[in-house]
This record gives C-alpha cells, structure tokens and sequence, in this order.
C-alpha cells in the first residue's frame, strides 16, 4: 500500500476507534507534564515487555511521531528513563538508548499513572484485538499459499529453538506477521496494525512479558494449533485459536498493572 493510502487508512481506523473524540487517552499526548506522560508510557512498555533488556528503543524522530510529541519532549522523557536506571545511552553509529532493565523503584508508579485512567478502555480494545486477530486468521486460512505457509513454518521454527527472549520475540513477530500477510490484504494488515498500536499505548510492539517457560510453552502450543488449522484450510477453527491465543496480549497488561498496585500497597 502507498504511503498517502495508508495514513488515510491509519486515519480513518483513528477516528473509529476514538469514537469522534480527538482528545482520547490513547491517541498524542496532551496533559500539563508532557515529557512525564511520555516518560511513564515508555517505562510501562519496557515494563509489559515491548522493549526488552538490550534492545534499542526507537530513536526521537519516531518516538516523537509514535506520540505525536516534539523530539525535545522525547529527549527530556529519555533523560528520566536514564535517571531511573532503566536506559542507557550510547554513542556512535549503533547508539541510542538501551533497555538496561525492564523494573526500577520507579516503574510501579509509572505503569499505575499509565494504565488505571485508561483500563476501561484498554479491556474494549483487548476485545477488539482479540476479534480482530480472530478474522485475521480466518481470512489467513482461507488464502493462504504455499509460500505464506513456509513463512509461518520457518517463524514456528525459530521460535521453539530462540535461545534467548529477543530472539523468542522476534520470531513471535515474525510468524504473526506471516500471518497477516497471508491474508493477501494491505488493508487488513492495516487495521491489525493499528489496532496493536492501541493496545500498546501508542507504540506497534507486542506486549511480551517476562521470561516466563510456562508462557512460552503455552504460546508455542498454541502457534502450532494455529498453523495447523490455516495450513488445513480451517477458517472457523483458526478464528477461535487466534481469539484464544490474543488473550496472552491482555493477560500481561492485567499482570503488570497488578504487580504496580501491589507494590503502591
């Protein structure tokens, strides 16, 4: 799809989901402590397992754009992350800020101001993404060919050998991604994208979690089933898999703000 297309698809899926208020707590920021708000949202996404220990964080230009900030906000934001120990930075042509931990004294704090105002409306999009990925797969399983399914296979592979988290979330992506784009549909790859980057607070990672083997055996389980049921042409049953398996999205956000809340106690 072209660029123009689709932020006009991006735009359109905005005005949906914001239900006509431009002012919603999901969309650009806009409160009296911008680089706090900024700053919270980014130590509630290392904390949720979008960004992990040793992995880059987007540079400022994006971050600005993600949130719809000025680069000098992003870079006071960065500079807090830094203070509390959960970045550093680095200079040189690979430099950035680095994840250095996913929990500090500050993110308890930081992921309660980030996600109690929001919660009634994060558990609508939990259930949208959930719906959403849901048809996904559905579509997936109804035109997927020879190559999508060699995609979807190679991802399942790398994910049950991923000898660290990083890689496990990489290939996690990778096989969703293959997913969607069986769909053979720009648009619908649009929406699904979109919809993520609600549910992740403005940035289009997948929550992911702690280094959790239950986690991991369930979800690699449940990638299989999937694959089966698309390679096997079975759209009803790689629906239901897929809004079962999306639950995973939801149930690290519920664990997180509940380990917050227990460490405000």
């Amino acid at each position: 799809m072209q660029d123009g297309v689709q932020d006009d698809v991006s735009r359109m899926l905005g005005q949906l989901l914001d239900g006509g208020d431009p002012a919603t707590p999901l969309g650009p920021v806009k409160v009296q402590s911008v680089a706090t708000e900024v700053a919270d949202r980014l130590m509630t996404a290392v904390a949720v397992g979008e960004y992990l220990p040793g992995e880059r964080l987007p540079g400022e230009r994006e971050l600005a754009v993600l949130l719809g900030v000025s680069r000098a906000t992003v870079r006071e934001a960065i500079g807090r992350l830094q203070a509390a120990g959960m970045v550093e930075i680095r200079r040189g042509r690979t430099g950035g800020a680095y994840v250095r931990a996913s929990w500090t004294e500050a993110t308890a704090s930081a992921v309660r101001r980030t996600l109690v105002p929001r919660w009634a409306e994060l558990e609508q999009l939990f259930d949208l993404y959930a719906l959403v990925e849901g048809m996904v797969a559905a579509t997936a399983a109804e035109r997927r060919t020879d190559a999508d399914l060699d995609a979807m296979a190679s991802a399942l592979e790398a994910y049950a050998r991923a000898p660290t988290l990083r890689d496990e979330q990489r290939a996690d992506r990778a096989f969703h991604a293959a997913v969607v784009a069986a769909t053979q549909n720009p648009k619908i790859r649009a929406l699904s994208q979109e919809v993520l980057t609600r549910v992740s607070l403005g940035f289009p990672v997948e929550p992911y979690g702690d280094d959790d083997r239950e986690g991991h055996a369930r979800a690699l389980a449940e990638h299989r089933e999937l694959y089966a049921a698309i390679a096997g042409r079975e759209p009803g049953r790689a629906r239901a898999l897929a809004e079962r398996h999306f639950t995973l999205t939801s149930d690290v956000m519920r664990t997180m703000l509940e380990r917050s809340l227990a460490a405000g106690s």
